[in-house]
C-alpha cells in the first residue's frame, strides 16, 4: 500500500496544526467572555450596586448547572456518543445564548423593567440549595447580578463542554505525536485571552466618558459568534478527517454507563483530579479578583483626561505590542535557525519590556495585569514539547504548586509593603504576575496529556468531563468564598459606605487582600502535597505519568516541530 492511500489529514503537519488553530481560536473568545467582567469589578459596585458578595455569587454561577445539575457529566456523555463535531457546535451555541442574557442583564434596558422587579422579588429562596448553602442567589442580590448569574450559568455550561471537547478533539488529532506540545500550546494562545479581555473590558466600559459595563459585555458577545463559526469550519475538517479513516466517531465501541467505573478506580485519575481542582481554584477564581486587588495595593494616579496615556489609542498600542510579545515568543519555538530564533526571543523580551512601560503609564491595574498570560505562551510550547520527549509532567506539576504559593504569598505580604511607591508596587506586580502565568503553563502542558495514559481512549471524553466537574466544584466555591471573605474581613468598608463617609468608588478600592490570598496559597501547598504523592504512586504502579509521550516518531514529527523561516 502507497503513502497516497495510507496518509490521512492528521498524518499533515499543516492540517492538524490548522484544527487545533481553530480550536484554540474558539477557547481564546471563550476565556475573554469568561473574564469580561473581572477587570471592572469597580465598575459594577458603582454603577449597579454589587458588593464583594454579589460579585463573587454571580461569578461563581458559571459552573453552577456543571456542579449541581450534573450538566458536566451529561456533557461527556454527550462527547463520547456523539463525538467531536457534534459537541464543538452545541458547546458553541449555549455559550452564545447565556452571553446574550448576560449582556442584557446589565444594560439600561434591563433596569427599571418589568423582569428586573421580577428578579427583585424572585430566587430570593430555593428550597433545599439555601438549606445546603450552596444557592446561587441570596436575599438582597442586586436583580441585574442575580439575571447576569443566569447567563452565566448557560455560559458555565457550554464553555466547559467546549473545554473537553476541546481536548478530546486535541487526542484525535495528535496521539502518538506531539500531544502535549498541542494542549500547552492550545492553552497558551487561549490565555491570550485573559490579556485581551483585562486590556479591552475597561476601555469599552469607560468609552464616551460614560462608564456602562453592558458595552463590555456586548464586545464578548461578538467574539462569542466568532467562535461558534470557528467550530463550524472545524466540523468540516473533522468530517473530513473520518471520511477518510473510515470511521463513524464513537460508534464501534459505544458508550455505556458502567464504562465510568473505570475512570473511578483509578487512583492516578483522582490525583490528577483532585490536583486539577487545587490548582485551578488558586488560578481562575484569583484572576476574576485581581485587577481589584492591585488597585486596592498600588499606588495608581489616574493620566489626565486629555493626556496620550489616557486614550483609547494608547490601548490599542498596547495590545499590538502584546501581540508582538506572544507572536515572537510563540514562534522562536518552532524556529530551527538559531539566528532567528535568538533575534525572535530578544524581540519578544524588548516588546515585553516596552508593554511593561505602557500598562505603568497608563496607571491601569487591568493594563498591568494583562500581562499575565504572555510569559507562559512563550514557555508553554517549551514545556509541552520538554513533556513529549523526555516526560516528567508530575515534577513539572510538583514545580508549578511551588511557584503558586510563593506568588499568592507574594501578593499578601510582600506587595501591601510597597503601597506609596508608585514604582516598586508596579514591578514587584508584574515580576509576581509573570511568574504565577508561568506556574499556570504547567498545567496543560504536564497534566492534561497524562489523562489518555490514565483511561481507554473510548472514554476519554468522560474522563475529562469527570475531571472538569470536580475542578468546577473549586470554581463555583472559591470566587464565592474570595467575595465572602473579602466583605467579613472589610466590615469597615460597608459600614462607611452606609454612614457616607466613604463613596461607592472609593470603596471598591480600598479592599485588605491579605485573607483571601493566604486562603489561595494553601491550596497551592495542598496541591504540592498531592503532587508528591502523585509522583509516589506514579513511580510504583507505573502510570507512565514522567514517561515521554512520544515513543517513536511520526514521519512529519520534524516538520511540525520546527518550521524552518
Amino acid at each position: 500500500m502507497n503513502d497516497k492511500t495510507t496518509t490521512v489529514l492528521s498524518d499533515k503537519a499543516w492540517a492538524r496544526w490548522a484544527a487545533l488553530g481553530l480550536l484554540a481560536f474558539a477557547m481564546f473568545c471563550s476565556y475573554i467572555f469568561m473574564d469580561i467582567l473581572s477587570p471592572i469589578k469597580d465598575l459594577l459596585q458603582s454603577t449597579r450596586g454589587w458588593d464583594s458578595t454579589a460579585f463573587g455569587t454571580m461569578q461563581g454561577s458559571e459552573t453552577f448547572l456543571n456542579v449541581f445539575i450534573f450538566f458536566l457529566i451529561f456533557a461527556g456523555i454527550i462527547l463520547d456518543k456523539m463525538g467531536v463535531r457534534f459537541t464543538a457546535l452545541l458547546s458553541g451555541a449555549v455559550m452564545l445564548v447565556g452571553a446574550t442574557i448576560n449582556w442584557y442583564a446589565l444594560t439600561d434596558a434591563f433596569a427599571g423593567s418589568g423582569l428586573e422587579r421580577w428578579f427583585t422579588d424572585n430566587l430570593n429562596y430555593i428550597p433545599g440549595f439555601d438549606e445546603l448553602g450552596i444557592s446561587p442567589f441570596y436575599e438582597g442580590m442586586p436583580a441585574s447580578a442575580k439575571f447576569s448569574a443566569v447567563g452565566f450559568m448557560i455560559f458555565g455550561c457550554g464553555v466547559e463542554m467546549a473545554g473537553i471537547t476541546v481536548s478530546r478533539g486535541i487526542v484525535k488529532w495528535f496521539k502518538g505525536r506531539e500531544m502535549a506540545l498541542a494542549m500547552g500550546s492550545e492553552m497558551a494562545l487561549a490565555r491570550l485571552g485573559v490579556a485581551t479581555c483585562m486590556i479591552f473590558s475597561p476601555m469599552f466600559a469607560l468609552m464616551g466618558g460614560v462608564p456602562d459595563v453592558s458595552r463590555s459585555v456586548a464586545f464578548g458577545v461578538l467574539l462569542l459568534l466568532i467562535a461558534l463559526i470557528m467550530f463550524v469550519v472545524y466540523f468540516f475538517m473533522d468530517r473530513k478527517l473520518d471520511s477518510q479513516t473510515h470511521a463513524e466517531e464513537e460508534k464501534d465501541e459505544p458508550f455505556q454507563i458502567r464504562d465510568l467505573g473505570k475512570i473511578l478506580t483509578s487512583a492516578g485519575f483522582w490525583l490528577v483530579a483532585l490536583l486539577c481542582v487545587l490548582y485551578y481554584s488558586a488560578i481562575f477564581p484569583f484572576q476574576k479578583y485581581a485587577v481589584n486587588m492591585l488597585q486596592c495595593n498600588l499606588t495608581l494616579t489616574e493620566p489626565a483626561a486629555d493626556s496620550f496615556w489616557a486614550s483609547d489609542t494608547v490601548t490599542v498600542i498596547q495590545y499590538v505590542i502584546m501581540l508582538v510579545v506572544a507572536a515572537a515568543a510563540f514562534a522562536s519555538n518552532f524556529s530551527r535557525r538559531k539566528l532567528l530564533k535568538v533575534s525572535l526571543m530578544l524581540l519578544a523580551v524588548a516588546a515585553l519590556v516596552g508593554y511593561c512601560f505602557f500598562g505603568y503609564m497608563r496607571q491601569s491595574a487591568a493594563a498591568i495585569f494583562a500581562v499575565f498570560p504572555l510569559l507562559a505562551v512563550g514557555i508553554t510550547p517549551i514545556l509541552g514539547s520538554y513533556v513529549d520527549h523526555k516526560g516528567k509532567a508530575a515534577s513539572m506539576l510538583v514545580f508549578g504548586s511551588l511557584l503558586l504559593i510563593a506568588c499568592h504569598l507574594t501578593f499578601a505580604f510582600v506587595l501591601p509593603l510597597f503601597k506609596g511607591s508608585p514604582v516598586g508596587g508596579v514591578v514587584v506586580a508584574y515580576l509576581t504576575i509573570l511568574v504565577l502565568g508561568a506556574s499556570f503553563s504547567l498545567v496543560p502542558a504536564s497534566l492534561w496529556p497524562s489523562v489518555p495514559k490514565l483511561v481507554d481512549s473510548k472514554i476519554i471524553g468522560s474522563a475529562y468531563a469527570l475531571i472538569f466537574w470536580i475542578q468546577n466544584i473549586g470554581l463555583w466555591l472559591f470566587p464565592l468564598l474570595i467575595g465572602k471573605v473579602l466583605d467579613s474581613t472589610n466590615p469597615q468598608i460597608t459600614e462607611a459606605v452606609a454612614a457616607g463617609t466613604l463613596s461607592p468608588e472609593e470603596a471598591s478600592v480600598s479592599y485588605n487582600y491579605t485573607a483571601p490570598l493566604v486562603m489561595l496559597a494553601c491550596l497551592g501547598a495542598a496541591a504540592l502535597v498531592i503532587g508528591l504523592i502523585l509522583k509516589v504512586i506514579d513511580r510504583r504502579k507505573h502510570l507512565g505519568l514522567e514517561a515521554p509521550n512520544i515513543v517513536s516518531a511520526p514521519v512529519e514529527e520534524a516538520e511540525a516541530q520546527a518550521v524552518d523561516m
